[in-house]
């Protein structure tokens, strides 16, 4: 196992939302923004059960149930915020998920939209709704792409051409809003999660990155320390 690096940011009176707030790499990044001091609106389609003590309300996280694919709900989503809150300072794009597949040829559509839909929809249709927002405080954007993004590969195509788009998304972002909002990416490789052990179970795990680790990279691309830093795609993937 790689050993636990920690970055000291300050969040406080700051808002963030943080998609996928349920999984493993939203889970830690909910917990880095918190301990960082921000207000963290923690949003996943599916509500947290009783166990999800990192969404924990007392604990300065406010949980937003929303179906990111479907914009009148984003919209929703966005609003919302605005009204409990006042402010959005930070954005981060983690939902999303990985799939296997055919080649080009033998893909059928209902697969490659699904991915087209969670991945890159998602970050998109939130992104857009809370730039107005973002632009009002300086803000910024950080999205989790992957290092697959950056070349085409075997029975993965939709996967690597989504996270491909989330990268551009951000570059495009980032070129729009020169001396406002940020905006950057994330490439993660394996991501050292229990799915992933258990997926794949003879690789090498010390080689894989932690949540923890890739989330501490998301709170600096999102704090003064890099203020110059925008339009970047940032290598998260460690030994992997």
């Amino acid at each position: 196992m790689s050993p636990q690096r920690s970055i000291t940011v300050d969040f406080e009176d700051t808002v963030a939302i943080i998609t996928g707030a349920s999984g493993a790499l939203g889970s830690a990044a909910v917990d880095q923004f918190r301990e960082a001091g921000a207000t963290v609106c923690a949003v996943d389609v599916v509500a947290p059960d009783d166990e999800d003590s990192h969404l924990e309300p007392a604990d300065g996280v406010q949980f937003y149930e929303t179906d990111l694919t479907d914009e009148s709900a984003v919209e929703s989503l966005i609003e919302s915020v605005l009204d409990d809150h006042g402010r959005i300072d930070h954005l981060l794009n983690i939902a999303g998920t990985w799939r296997g597949g055919d080649h080009i040829e033998e893909t059928d559509l209902e697969s490659f939209e699904f991915l087209v839909d969670i991945n890159l929809k998602t970050a998109f249709l939130t992104s857009k709704h809370a730039l107005p927002a973002l632009q009002e405080t300086d803000g910024a954007i950080v999205s989790v792409s992957a290092r697959s993004s950056l070349e085409g590969g075997e029975g993965d195509g939709p996967y690597r051409i989504t996270k491909a788009g989330i990268r551009l998304l951000m570059e495009t972002i980032a070129e729009e809003n020169q001396g406002t909002v940020r905006a950057n990416s994330v490439m993660p490789s394996v991501i050292d999660t229990p799915m992933n052990r258990e997926m794949m179970p003879d690789s090498d795990h010390e080689s894989w990155v932690e949540p923890a680790e890739i989330a501490a990279v998301m709170a600096f691309l999102c704090s003064d320390a890099a203020a110059v830093t925008s339009g970047a795609a940032v290598p998260v993937y460690g030994e992997a």
